[in-house]
């Protein structure tokens, strides 16, 4: 499952087009993330991001994973679109090859408050370091499956909002997402630093059984009260083991 990005010095989870599973730092190198103290334009982003990667005397292709805020959840033809926007510029940053693209990356919508344009929240990128401590980044992931078909069709318990359906979404999410994807890595819960949940709705009845006994807040969690970017997603997540963090 895991392919190297050596241009970039980390591996990457193959996913779809507009963004890869999962990034980690290859040897001798670890993720650095860094927050913009408020919501940036997406073109502003990529740009005060190249900027912060290159005063670091890192490459562009050290870029291995961003943190994206939309006004509202997408359509899916909407959601494409957007995706094609996106990676135009980790084309011309000679990261995305036009079929497999290495980074990883998150993109939700705040339900209050939400940015009048798709923006930045934060980024990561790699650099050199003497640490052996190991480093990842995973991708935001919903209660999707993998796979061909339309959303409707792999969304688990579409549009069901009742209690056992949102706990069957977090369960999904926290195990066929989170973990398989950081097993690929030969990573787990127990090494993650930062797990991130994105949802308007309460899922406190799952949060015992479905996270806290599997490992997953030994960090704590971050709640953002925003939508997944796909019309009828409910419940998203993403988690890190990132050393550096940074706020600009």
């Amino acid at each position: 499952m895991v392919r190297d990005f050596s241009a970039g010095n980390y591996r990457f989870i193959p996913s779809v087009f507009q963004y890869s599973a999962g990034a980690a730092a290859d040897e001798g190198h670890e993720i650095e993330r860094v927050r913009f103290d408020r919501l940036v334009p997406l073109a502003e982003g990529f740009a005060r991001a190249a900027k912060y990667i290159q005063e670091a005397g890192r490459p562009l292709t050290a870029f291995c994973a961003c943190e994206l805020r939309s006004p509202a959840a997408f359509s899916e033809e909407g959601f494409r679109a957007f995706n094609l926007h996106y990676v135009k510029t980790l084309s011309e940053w000679g990261i995305f090859d036009g079929a497999t693209n290495p980074v990883a990356r998150s993109n939700v919508c705040p339900e209050i408050d939400p940015p009048s344009e798709p923006s930045f929240y934060a980024f990561s990128f790699t650099r050199p370091t003497g640490s052996k401590a190991p480093s990842f980044v995973i991708a935001g992931g919903a209660e999707a499956r993998e796979g061909g078909g339309t959303y409707v069709e792999r969304t688990v318990r579409y549009r069901d909002l009742s209690p056992e359906g949102l706990r069957e979404k977090v369960r999904f999410t926290t195990t066929s997402q989170m973990e398989n994807r950081m097993a690929a890595f030969g990573f787990g819960w127990k090494d993650t630093t930062g797990v991130q949940a994105y949802s308007v709705h309460d899922f406190h009845h799952a949060l015992v059984d479905e996270l806290v006994r599997r490992g997953a807040l030994r960090s704590g969690l971050t709640w953002h009260f925003a939508r997944p970017p796909v019309v009828d997603l409910e419940y998203e997540m993403d988690c890190r083991r990132v050393m550096r963090e940074t706020v600009i």
